[in-house]
């Protein structure tokens, strides 16, 4: 599996909740770095697909 870095603009807890459902649907493991904007998703999906979901 692959550990994918993302940037994602989050602001509030809100924010990352809405993170987590979308992440919840894809079946993926995830961990949110809220304070620093990061997504790090482990997953052999392809990127494209995680950029598109998040």
């Amino acid at each position: 599996m692959t550990t994918h870095e993302f940037f994602v603009d989050m602001t509030c807890e809100g924010c990352s909740g809405a993170v987590t459902r979308v992440l919840n649907k894809l079946d993926v493991k995830f961990d949110i770095d809220l304070p620093n904007k990061k997504v790090f998703i482990e997953s052999d999906k392809d990127t494209d697909v995680l950029l598109e979901t998040l």
